[in-house]
């Protein structure tokens, strides 16, 4: 089968099917297993993917826990071999469920990546509004994203990735030589490690990453597709301009996306053509500045006044008062 047809537009990135140090983006169709065996030592300088949860997506077979993560232990390897030695892997995760019972895999492949010399510097919960309805439990409402490093050293871009202070103006009010100053960041603060969707990031101080779904702008043919926002951050934080951001299951390409947008090479990996295609399209968008692409920070939702809201009805509101 050939590797595509989709071009991109000329004069953009230089582009490959395989890693190749003067590349930009590379696209690799296959396992990533037998492709990251042909890669170099510790050249990515951050690994950001979210892996098949073996919950029987079109994209994987579904098996018991302890074979699923087996199969996966040599790729695990393979990729604290090719991450730099100040590079940082971010290991994006939900639940697995068997039986009605609830397996979390961020637990699961912590001791693996502990085993492998990771070093845990925080364990994200991402929150999210939507998702399927349970009847039998409450609702899985969050995934995580456990951030490890290879190393002491490491890149932390915190600036990059501030939100804006809940009270900007606030000041020192105890008597002294800082009195009257701001008492915060004027760049803004620490998100924190729980990414929570609420109306406001300006009110919050919350980045607002609303999981991909129907009416999301960026839903394409993936089933499990996240958003481009989620690796927005990571890129950020954790990399600088020109180094490499690896996916190792790449799918639609949402993290390269996000990587080339802000000026970093990068690599993915996915066995699944009809995903690169899509990729490649996705990408020949943004270098045209038409890719559908939720901004960072955007509200998830504001009525426009013409849709019917659900409201406490007045009526009540006054009887409650008298």
């Amino acid at each position: 089968m050939p590797f595509s047809n989709v071009l991109f537009e000329p004069n953009q990135k230089k582009c490959s099917d395989g890693f190749s140090s003067e590349a930009e983006v590379v696209f690799a169709h296959g396992h990533s297993f037998d492709i990251l065996q042909k890669c170099p030592d510790g050249f990515a300088k951050l690994i950001v993917t979210s892996p098949p949860y073996n919950i029987g997506k079109e994209y994987e077979t579904q098996t018991n826990l302890e074979k699923y993560l087996n199969e996966l232990e040599p790729l695990l390897s393979q990729l604290v071999r090719v991450l730099a030695a100040d590079g940082s892997l971010c290991w994006q995760v939900g639940n697995y469920v068997e039986n009605k019972e609830v397996f979390p895999l961020d637990v699961y492949f912590y001791p693996i990546f502990k085993k492998l010399g990771l070093k845990l510097r925080n364990r994200i919960v991402w929150t999210f509004e939507h998702g399927l309805h349970c009847s039998v439990r409450f609702s899985g409402r969050y995934e995580t994203l456990l951030w490890f490093t290879k190393g002491e050293q490491y890149t932390f871009n915190l600036d990059a990735v501030r939100v804006p202070s809940k009270y900007p103006g606030k000041t020192h009010f105890k008597p002294g030589p800082k009195y009257g100053q701001p008492s915060g960041n004027p760049l803004g603060k620490n998100p924190g490690d729980v990414w929570k969707l609420l109306l406001q990031e300006w009110e919050t101080g919350l980045w607002n990453i609303p999981n991909v779904k129907a009416n999301h702008p960026e839903k394409t043919l993936h089933p499990c597709q996240f958003p481009i926002e989620l690796a927005e951050r990571c890129i950020l934080a954790l990399t600088n301009p020109g180094d490499w951001v690896l996916d190792p299951f790449s799918g639609v390409g949402s993290a390269m996306l996000a990587a080339v947008k802000h000026d970093r090479r990068t690599m993915g990996c996915e066995r699944e053509i009809k995903y690169i295609e899509e990729a490649k399209q996705r990408m020949n968008l943004l270098f045209s500045g038409h890719l559908p692409y939720r901004p960072l920070g955007k509200p998830v939702h504001q009525p426009t006044g013409r849709e019917k809201v659900s409201q406490i009805p007045k009526t009540w509101l006054k009887e409650s008062v008298q």
